[in-house]
């Protein structure tokens, strides 16, 4: 008896053990998951700018890809299996700003005219998918449709291409000397696609933009749009991008000598700011926000007499919901100094929302809505990291000033990359804010190559910038 209950205490010793030393892997693995960012020293700064050059030189290439079917010439591709062979508007546009940055800090005049055929091809694939009413969707596929087949029927219910187009091209013609004369015989295309936007997709009463569906708006799942009615986003993103994209425009129209054209353009980028600085911007909050464009207008022959004592006095309904976009109002200089100041100090500095060991959080972390998932059809902007929305807020801080806040930034995107080389080999889509740990699709290069922009400019060297 004495002997069995022994046994039993042995085997129940054994058990607990064995259990003991699962929850200590089990521990480990978890400690080994939150392990911190390396830190910010100068000396892990150098040694990982050193690795991102090595591997970006290395690597860049992988973004050529040839012409063929329905891509008539060469183009820019992101990278990684799930992008393999297509073409995405920002995406091309950002890349090829890092791809200069590329050429010139390893590159000859050789590599740069290679090169170029793939940056004017982003553009002028696109273009050749532009018909009369000026509809270019917001990726092309190898083996995709052309044209009118590939348009909806009722094409101004659906979103098409984010307003970059332009300032891609006009990136590609002020880097080249302001030769834009490649652009002249499609020129018409760009104005047509433009005008789509001005004429379908504007609101009257704010002069703002909205997204016609929450489909293809590059910021997947932001909840100022995301599951929202149709129609009814007043995005700060896309509007920012459309200020900038009629700045472009002009400098196109000027450099063809259609100075007449880039009148109305120039018109059109005032009109852009104006609204965006009255209808987006929060006193309250010191930030810039999108707007909710739904609203009901209460009149005697629709309504009969409900309400019509006193009608709406405002336009719009600014959605308080902490968005990594509302710093491109920075970026595109639609900030006044003052609201950049508060949007910095109130913002862009507090690590219960925006601030995190990996840079700028695509969502608040105080808002309800915010999660770290790897999700790609949409893709998760609830939180994670992105390099582009660190470079884009990057570069709104040295625009107004902040260099201190600047550096900061430029650094941790460093340390997220090229600690993601050291680690994996490779580059991601995106990246945990507590501790950089990429949270899907190995091998994305696109945007992710910019940190070399940034790099430089830490250390005082020359920095290629978008238009």
């Amino acid at each position: 008896m004495c002997c069995e209950i022994r046994t039993k205490t042995l085997k129940k010793y054994k058990i607990m053990k064995i259990y003991s030393l699962l929850l200590l892997c089990l521990f480990n693995g978890a400690m080994a998951q939150v392990q911190p960012l390396p830190e910010l020293t100068s000396e892990n700064v150098t040694k990982y700018t050193r690795i991102c050059r090595e591997n970006i030189y290395k690597d860049m290439k992988g973004m050529y890809r040839e012409k063929g079917k329905a891509m008539k010439y060469p183009f820019l591709a992101p990278g990684s299996q799930a992008y393999l062979d297509m073409m995405w508007d920002w995406d091309s546009w950002l890349s090829d700003i890092a791809l200069r940055q590329i050429l010139l800090e390893n590159g000859n005049d050789k590599d740069r005219q290679e090169a170029l055929a793939y940056e004017k091809g982003c553009v002028l694939n696109f273009l050749d998918f532009s018909g009369l009413e000026g509809y270019i969707p917001e990726y092309m596929l190898r083996d995709d449709k052309t044209g009118s087949e590939r348009r909806p029927k009722n094409y101004t219910d659906w979103n098409m291409q984010k307003p970059v187009l332009a300032q891609h091209a006009a990136f590609i013609v002020k880097t080249n000397g302001g030769d834009a004369e490649w652009l002249r015989e499609s020129f018409f295309g760009l104005q047509s696609f433009e005008n789509n936007y001005l004429s379908h997709y504007r609101n009257e009463p704010t002069g703002l933009l909205f997204w016609a569906t929450d489909g293809g708006i590059g910021v997947d799942n932001d909840p100022c749009t995301f599951g929202r009615p149709y129609k009814s986003s007043g995005s700060i993103f896309l509007n920012c991008l459309m200020y900038k994209e009629m700045l472009s425009m002009v400098y196109l129209a000027d450099q063809l000598n259609l100075h007449e054209i880039a009148l109305g353009y120039q018109k059109y980028a005032e009109e852009f700011k104006a609204s965006i600085q009255k209808n987006c911007w929060d006193e309250r909050n010191g930030f810039y926000y999108s707007v909710d464009l739904n609203l009901i207008r209460h009149k005697p022959e629709t309504h009969g007499w409900l309400h019509t004592g006193s009608p709406l006095s405002w336009d719009c309904l600014i959605q308080r919901i902490d968005v990594w976009s509302g710093f491109l109002a920075m970026w595109a200089g639609i900030a006044e100094p003052d609201q950049a100041k508060r949007m910095v100090e109130e913002n862009y500095k507090n690590t219960k929302t925006f601030n995190s060991a990996a840079g700028v959080r695509s969502l608040s972390k105080l808002e309800k809505m915010y999660t770290i998932k790897a999700s790609g059809n949409p893709s998760c902007w609830l939180g994670p990291v992105w390099i582009n929305a660190n470079y884009l807020t990057w570069k709104g801080l040295v625009k107004y000033g902040y260099a201190e806040e600047a550096r900061d930034l430029a650094k941790k995107t460093i340390v997220v990359l090229g600690s993601d080389y050291e680690r994996y080999g490779a580059l991601h889509e995106y990246y945990q804010p507590e501790n950089g740990q990429p949270v899907l699709n190995k091998g994305f290069q696109n945007w992710n190559f910019l940190v070399l922009n940034m790099a430089a400019w830490l250390e005082g060297k020359q920095v290629i910038e978008e238009f």
